[in-house]
Order: structure tokens, then C-alpha cells, then sequence
């Protein structure tokens, strides 16, 4: 895992640790809401930024050792 995939993946856990104590008391259809059209959307996207940049890093690593190939 690179460096910068592993802190938006360790953002994302702790944006949802801290949405999930937010809950504790805000528990209402605006929270729902929020929740459902901005937070979850968001992980979705990080998510695959995550995958993205861990494909990106490989390729960037392959073509590195072929580079010093050559």
C-alpha cells in the first residue's frame, strides 16, 4: 500500500468512526439525509481513489524496475 493510499484510507476510517458518534446524537431524517446523499457517496469515491492509486503505484512500479532494466 503507498503512503498516500493508506492515509485516505486511514481519513476514511476515521471520518466514519467519528460520523458514527455523531450519530449517537443527531439520529433524525436530516442525519439520514446527510448521510445518504453526502457521506456514503464520499467513502464510495474514496474508495476507489484507493484502489486507483494502489493500480497506479503498481504500473508506476513496473515500469521503475523496467526503467533499470534497460
Amino acid at each position: 500500500m503507498s503512503a498516500q493510499s493508506g492515509r485516505l484510507q486511514h481519513a476514511l476510517k476515521h471520518l466514519r468512526e467519528q460520523w458514527d458518534i455523531t450519530l449517537e446524537s443527531w439520529d433524525d431524517p436530516a442525519s439520514r439525509d446527510f448521510e445518504k446523499h453526502h457521506l456514503v457517496p464520499m467513502e464510495q469515491h474514496a474508495k476507489h481513489a484507493i484502489i486507483g492509486m494502489e493500480k497506479l503505484g503498481e504500473v508506476l512500479g513496473k515500469i521503475r524496475a523496467q526503467c533499470k532494466e534497460d
